[in-house]
């Protein structure tokens, strides 16, 4: 099968930012078999053309750190103190199950396409089901059960996610779209010895291990009084820093823990948008990249960032940076699109497959058009997309060479069953929700 998009302004985020303000891209199943300019373009009768109508052909999105299935969790309790423990914790274990893990995964996942996000980095309970929805929506997906050290909503024992986690990764191992990996919550919400075994899976099967990572200030205080180490440093103490590591957040660095990642080359999911809502601070994502430490972005769940397309986070990641440098030349919007498309890939160690258009990579495309209001006039793309463009003009999308999204709706899937799906699934668990947040606010 053979497919063309013409009359593109193709911006390929390859080494060197080439672009072809007039060209077409051709695509052969699953992989990018061209990339011109129109002068030189040729109908081919024997192929399906997209006229691209002068939009923007960018490479899909990549989100370096989500969790699908909190879904439900979106807009409750945003300017609740300490809310991760004192009202998401209780909820997920009084609420979440299987079929909410599905359905709400599903809905995310129509999120994530809509918005142009073709490769996700999920970690959350009942990952089995995620992964189900993930292959019917056919995201590309990277996919970790938690593990953590109390009870929780698929687990009646603590840490009960590795043993999932082992069973979790032989199921889906050689999927096409979906990669597995080892998702430990945090260095503080395990214990030493359930990181090494995670480790050692992420070891025996190759595959990605991720975490939240110097995040929190009472992970770092726990680590200052029992170990007198920063997490970083405890984590290099026992074996755990390699560049299978996916670390998300790092808001919380010392020059010495910068050092510790580019020694290791552990990868950052950087996500500025529910840093920022959650005071937490501003990762010191300049310095990282001064000592070539990988950084993708990410959206964080529903229930922390809200949305979760990675248009929005170029824009916050724009502000905020450039705020917290004092220096407005910093982070030019090109390099702002770079870390949502190939250096998301790198951080996944899939950059020889996706996060640019090149010929032989695989076809994750995104057309942003450029006839809405807010889009116009278009002197440089990458500007275009980091400070004018949202979510909504994200026209038609490819994953893997099959078009997924076309003229702004999904293909083949109904969005409103799929919503109206997760409602009556949420029935139960929006009366527990409120009687939660009660509890959390007292």
């Amino acid at each position: 099968m053979k497919t063309v998009i013409k009359n593109v302004n193709i911006i390929t985020m390859d080494s060197n930012f080439t672009q072809f303000k007039n060209g077409f891209v051709v695509i052969e199943n699953e992989n990018i078999s061209f990339v011109g300019d129109m002068k030189i373009y040729k109908e081919d009768e024997n192929a399906d053309i997209i006229d691209g109508n002068n939009g923007i052909l960018m490479p899909g999105m990549i989100n370096t750190h989500t969790h699908l299935s909190m879904i439900p969790f979106r807009s409750l309790g945003d300017d609740c103190k300490d809310r991760l423990r004192r009202y998401l914790f209780p909820l997920e274990n009084e609420c979440m199950n299987e079929k909410l893990a599905y359905y709400s995964a599903k809905y995310a996942i129509c999120e994530m396409l809509l918005s142009g996000v073709t490769t996700i980095m999920d970690m959350y309970y009942f990952e089995d089901e995620v992964a189900k929805a993930s292959d019917e929506m056919g995201i590309r997906a990277f996919l970790g059960e938690t593990v953590i050290n109390f009870p929780t909503c698929d687990s009646k024992e603590a840490f009960g996610g590795l043993g999932y986690a082992k069973n979790f990764i032989e199921k889906w191992k050689n999927h096409s779209l979906i990669t597995p990996f080892v998702a430990p919550h945090a260095p503080n919400t395990n214990d030493t010895s359930s990181l090494i075994k995670a480790n050692e899976l992420s070891k025996k099967y190759n595959v990605p291990i991720s975490m939240h990572l110097s995040e929190m200030d009472y992970e770092l205080k726990y680590f200052k009084d029992n170990f007198d180490k920063t997490p970083i440093e405890y984590l290099e103490n026992i074996d755990l820093l390699s560049d299978r590591l996916v670390a998300a957040h790092c808001i919380y660095l010392t020059d010495n823990d910068i050092c510790l990642l580019e020694k290791y080359n552990v990868k950052v999911a950087h996500c500025i948008g529910s840093n920022t809502k959650s005071a937490k601070g501003v990762a010191p994502v300049s310095k990282m990249l001064q000592h070539n430490i990988p950084v993708g972005l990410g959206t964080d769940g529903a229930s922390s960032g809200n949305t979760l397309d990675i248009i929005t986070q170029f824009k916050l990641f724009a502000n905020f940076h450039k705020l917290e440098n004092k220096d407005r030349s910093i982070f030019p919007a090109k390099d702002i699109v770079k870390l949502g498309t190939i250096e998301g890939a790198k951080v996944l160690n899939k950059d020889k497959e996706i996060g640019s258009i090149e010929v032989g990579k695989k076809a994750d495309l995104v057309i942003i058009e450029t006839d809405s209001i807010n889009m116009f006039p278009v002197f440089d793309p990458y500007s275009a997309i980091v400070y004018s463009a949202n979510a909504s003009n994200v026209h038609t999308v490819f994953v893997n060479g099959k078009c997924v999204v076309k003229d702004k709706n999904l293909v083949d899937k109904d969005l409103q069953a799929i919503k109206e799906d997760l409602k009556n699934n949420m029935q139960q668990f929006e009366q527990k929700a409120k009687e939660q947040l009660e509890k959390a606010i007292i």
